[in-house]
């Protein structure tokens, strides 16, 4: 007999990515093969997503679509739709095994227990108070490694369901995270991406901070790049940022979640920071990163959420020049105090306001990439395509560079920026 296979299908963020790898990496401990989704396979693990409902929807469709290839699959159903979908799941006949957040570590043993009926193993993940650690990830299927290392959320903006599929705050331990990164180091990984569901509180329930941690990561042999995950805004103060740039690993990128650019907005949210407070903040990063890139989310649509508001929102946008947008319609999310809000806003509205602000977020991009032509700029080399090599500037600028040569993949390139095409940027070597 061959080898079991296994096949995964993974939504959402980078968290949800980070878990992923380690539960693949824990079934090639156990002498699994991992094949691609579409192919049939001994076992299918779908992690799911429920930030939104449209993440719902794409979930089910998922589940449905998994044991097409192999009807006699187990099929193993995890991730953050699982911990509040309960009753949808229970109609779901494809699913033989559920499996809540805290539990995705424990996957092998409850495929090996398993007895061919439907069981299920989700725990109350409000009342955990320890980080499920995973072990040592080292699997990644990049050139760069998602690290986790925090999990949960206590901030419960009124539009959010993730707090009740995540838990509360949970920080990983600093020596399994420097332990795990020099690891990822031994494997010639030059980039690192530090993640969490609430990444900005890692450490308050752990004696230590965000900023004492990276301090340790920036000194580890053999990694060239410290990139941070979505951070909130009120992070960016003044010692911070000041703390923040001597470390000379960490990428001049930030993704700061804004949600909106208007005051009233932002309350009704309960977001705890005022767009006056969040524009300090960019002014800070600006002043210390000279070629910082800014990203953001954005909702439209929120309940209550006037054209008045809107066009609030709008200016604001304009004033900071975000480097791209995530913009998101109103989606509402029931168990959350945004869902029996009044004043919900109609669907044609929100498309329109969406559309708006996807055009001055593409406007931005086009604007900031000519900026590049005739620039230098350092490439970490990821991914063939075509007659290209594409990676990422340390400000995260996607950069395709002519060449075939694969041993260039994974090496950090200096580019001097020839043209623009689309999105991206068209580089050539600097010798």
């Amino acid at each position: 007999m061959g080898k079991k296979t296994v096949a995964f299908y993974t939504l959402g963020c980078k968290v949800n990515q980070y878990e992923t790898n380690a539960i693949k990496q824990k079934f090639l401990e156990e002498n699994y093969n991992i094949i691609d989704f579409e192919e049939s396979a001994d076992v299918y693990v779908v992690n799911t997503c429920t930030v939104t409902n449209m993440s719902d929807r794409k979930s089910r469709q998922i589940i449905r679509k998994a044991k097409m290839h192999n009807k006699n699959a187990i099929l193993v159903v995890t991730g953050c739709y699982v911990q509040v979908a309960k009753e949808q799941l229970e109609q779901m006949k494809e699913i033989d095994i559920v499996i809540g957040n805290q539990e995705k570590k424990n996957i092998i043993s409850y495929i090996q227990k398993y007895q061919k009926e439907r069981e299920e193993y989700i725990s109350d993940i409000l009342q955990e108070k320890t980080f499920a650690e995973f072990g040592t990830t080292i699997y990644t299927d990049k050139t760069r490694a998602v690290v986790k290392v925090q999990d949960g959320c206590d901030r419960f903006c009124s539009y959010c369901i993730i707090p009740y599929t995540r838990g509360r705050i949970r920080s990983r331990k600093l020596q399994d995270i420097i332990s795990e990164i020099q690891e990822i180091a031994k494997k010639g990984i030059k980039e690192v991406v530090i993640t969490g569901i609430h990444l900005a509180s890692y450490g308050r329930d752990s004696k230590t901070s965000l900023i004492d941690l990276l301090k340790q990561i920036n000194k580890i042999q053999g990694i060239r790049r410290i990139r941070l995950g979505s951070l909130e805004p009120t992070l960016m103060q003044k010692d911070f940022i000041e703390q923040l740039v001597k470390l000379e690993k960490i990428c001049d990128h930030f993704h700061l979640s804004l949600q909106s650019g208007c005051n009233e907005t932002l309350q009704r949210m309960n977001r705890r920071y005022t767009i006056e407070e969040f524009y300090e903040g960019i002014k800070r990063l600006r002043e210390n990163f000279p070629n910082v890139s800014l990203t953001t989310d954005i909702i439209v649509g929120f309940p209550g959420e006037t054209e008045e508001e809107f066009q609030t929102t709008y200016e604001f946008l304009k004033k900071v020049k975000f480097y791209k947008m995530h913009v998101f319609k109103y989606s509402p999310r029931k168990g959350t105090k945004a869902a029996t809000m009044p004043n919900q806003i109609e669907g044609n509205i929100k498309e329109k306001r969406s559309k708006k602000l996807i055009e001055l977020s593409n406007q931005n991009q086009e604007e900031q990439n000519r900026n590049y032509i005739g620039k230098e700029v350092e490439v970490l080399l990821e991914e063939q395509e075509g007659e290209y090599i594409k990676g990422h500037t340390s400000n995260y600028i996607m950069v395709y560079v002519k060449s075939n040569n694969v041993k260039m993949k994974n090496t950090v390139k200096l580019a001097k920026i020839i043209e623009k095409k689309g999105e991206n940027l068209i580089g050539e070597y600097v010798s």
